[in-house]
């Protein structure tokens, strides 16, 4: 008996859940609703809570209250000066009226189709009135501005509120990417060989100046070498000329010592004429004796 009551609980509580989940449904703070009636909409819930419904005849479709983003493939763009222009942007909005939403576009990969097409456009038009420094300058910002509030109106009637649209990437097409490339590394490479030619004309000032300046150094030298020479040499000649005022002779005689020293050297043989006086004063011994008698009287 007591199986037979449990078995009959058990039947009844679950045919009560199943009744129950499809009398009440439960919409939290993420999400809002539209209930259906066979297939067409009959209310919009927007706020979170328990409702109720209509089992077997009413269902529930529910869409996210929260920002949600579509991120766009990159897309080819002309500005006013014909420049060509990949643009990649990141667009966020998030559903506004969820029953307005349901009619235009059904889903949110029917809604980031439909927004990814009026962002485009969007950027298309407004490109086309904007140079390319402008797009890569500080000006984006203000662009994107723009972009972001004509698509707003647009996207309103789908029942999206776009909050904001970004571009995260903006780049030259690969084949104007590799000619503005070459162009720079061209221009870089004239502006290396100007410095070049530059540091070499400045290289040869600076070496023809150093050359001029060891040029006069080294004539300068030269000038003060030989006045100096001139100048030792005048005083040797005149001491030369003070001994020979003094004693004639034996100045004579000092100067053949010293072509002696000179010229003489151990184990050499001289061969002289005849009558050659060169060694007058080796071979006339009382001369030679009588002139270091008469240089040691003076000196005394």
């Amino acid at each position: 008996m007591r199986n037979r009551i449990g078995g009959g609980l058990v039947i009844v509580a679950v045919a009560l859940a199943l009744f129950a989940r499809q009398w009440f449904f439960v919409v939290d703070e993420r999400n809002q609703a539209i209930l259906l009636q066979f297939g067409e909409p009959v209310a919009t819930i927007t706020e979170s809570g328990l409702s109720t419904k209509i089992p077997f005849i009413q269902n529930v479709i529910y869409f996210e209250k929260r920002v949600l983003s579509s991120d766009g493939s990159p897309q080819e763009y002309l500005t006013r000066d014909k420049k060509r222009l990949v643009v990649d942007h990141v667009t966020r909005w998030r559903i506004e009226d969820p029953l307005l939403f349901y009619k235009a576009v059904r889903t949110e990969s029917g809604a980031r189709a439909r927004l990814d097409d009026i962002v485009f456009s969007e950027l298309r038009r407004e490109l086309a009135t904007v140079d390319f420094a402008e797009v890569i300058s500080d000006q984006r910002d203000p662009i994107m501005e723009r972009v972001a509030a004509s698509s707003a109106t647009t996207a309103s009637e789908f029942g999206i509120d776009l909050v904001d649209v970004r571009v995260k990437r903006a780049d030259l097409p690969m084949e104007v990417e590799q000619s503005v490339f070459n162009r720079m590394r061209a221009e870089r490479q004239r502006d290396s060989a100007l410095f070049r030619a530059e540091g070499e004309e400045q290289a040869n000032i600076i070496r023809a100046q150093a050359d001029r300046a060891s040029t006069v150094i080294m004539a300068e030298g030269y000038r003060d070498a030989q006045t100096l020479r001139g100048e030792g040499e005048a005083a040797a000649i005149r001491i030369y000329a003070d001994a020979l005022s003094q004693d004639r002779e034996f100045y004579a005689f000092s100067r053949r010592l010293e072509s002696y020293g000179e010229i003489l050297k151990q184990g050499d043989r001289v061969v002289v004429a005849a009558g050659a006086n060169f060694f007058d004063y080796l071979l006339n011994h009382e001369l030679t004796t009588e002139l270091l008698a008469t240089s040691t009287v003076t000196d005394e």
